[in-house]
């Protein structure tokens, strides 16, 4: 009895074991996410359609709706899965708030703002991409409207991808494993590849994706990813991801991850040049120049924990179970 009870429930951390949280996770989260979904259908049963249809300014304002709807699901989820189940405080999932936080959201998204903006100016400069118009909506939607729209749209992304592909999925693996075998250190290197090979498989179905851009976010994921592993907190992650997204879709009017997002755009372009460097139909995700703007990143993400935490170090605190760092 005891070594089936020990299959399931892990003595020293008093709490189930990692692939029971999971499984426990997602019967709390896939009803809650389903349930807040079909909220759709009575609040908006229009933009159903335009969301099926995947254009428009209505598809824009469904995509809205839903990816907050979704936002609202794993903040209910994880406080539940996180008060009994996981048995550690929200703010463990990479929010622990303050001066240094919101210092490195404010760094995420003025790295992700740079970074699309060099790989515009490159392409532009190279003469693969042409400047066809500026301040574009969709009839009978004022640009304002539609940039607002698009803004709440990139902020619930941000937030819910960085909290469930970081926050949750990524620390969860850590501490599943964390064998005796090897160090933290390992862990969560391991955990962090395997959590970025989800993040890219996850996008493999998005239009115009290719076996090409599915490796490319991979490495995305590995650069999101890079400094949550660094600091333990999710700021730099999401303020990366926020405005790595809205620049690319809504201020240069490249496509984001093979969405047409881009029909809201401060400048309308027409894309050339060869599609291995700039991920053609997919967007520069796909493309080379993508990876060259990610390594730059990565560059100055070392360069900005370096500075702001005097030292370059995994998080070796992340693979550990919540009550190890008060014990400790």
């Amino acid at each position: 009895m005891a070594i089936i009870k020990s299959i399931f429930w892990n003595q020293e951390e008093r709490r189930l074991r990692v692939l029971w949280r999971f499984f426990v996770f997602l019967m709390v989260f896939v009803p809650l996410l389903a349930g807040t979904q079909a909220l759709i259908y009575v609040l908006a049963p229009s933009l159903v359609q335009a969301l099926n249809e995947g254009e428009g300014m209505s598809f824009l304002w469904g995509w809205t709706l839903s990816e907050w709807l979704m936002v609202g699901a794993i903040l209910v989820a994880l406080w539940i899965v996180g008060r009994w189940i996981d048995r550690r405080p929200f703010s463990d999932y990479g929010f622990h708030f303050g001066r240094r936080w919101w210092m490195d959201l404010l760094f995420g998204m003025v790295l992700g703002a740079v970074l699309m903006t060099g790989i515009f100016l490159s392409e532009y400069v190279l003469g693969w991409v042409t400047v066809s118009g500026s301040l574009q909506s969709p009839a009978g939607v004022s640009f304002w409207q539609g940039l607002l729209t698009v803004i709440l749209l990139f902020l619930a992304v941000g937030i819910f991808e960085e909290l469930f592909s970081r926050g949750y999925l990524l620390h969860n693996l850590a501490e599943g494993l964390n064998f005796k075998f090897w160090n933290a250190k390992i862990a969560l290197v391991v955990a962090w590849v395997l959590a970025s090979l989800l993040f890219g498989v996850a996008h493999a179905s998005n239009p115009n994706a290719t076996t090409i851009s599915t490796i490319n976010l991979v490495l995305a994921g590995l650069f999101l990813g890079l400094g949550y592993v660094l600091t333990g907190e999710l700021a730099i992650p999401v303020g990366l991801h926020i405005t790595w997204n809205f620049f690319q879709g809504n201020v240069y009017g490249f496509p984001v991850s093979g969405m047409s997002v881009n029909q809201v755009s401060f400048v309308t372009i027409e894309q050339g040049g060869p599609a291995l460097w700039t991920g053609g139909a997919f967007g520069p995700e796909a493309g080379l120049i993508g990876n060259i703007a990610i390594l730059v990143g990565a560059i100055l993400v070392l360069a900005w924990v370096k500075w702001r935490y005097g030292a370059i170090r995994l998080q070796e605190r992340i693979p550990l179970p919540p009550h190890a760092e008060t014990d400790a």
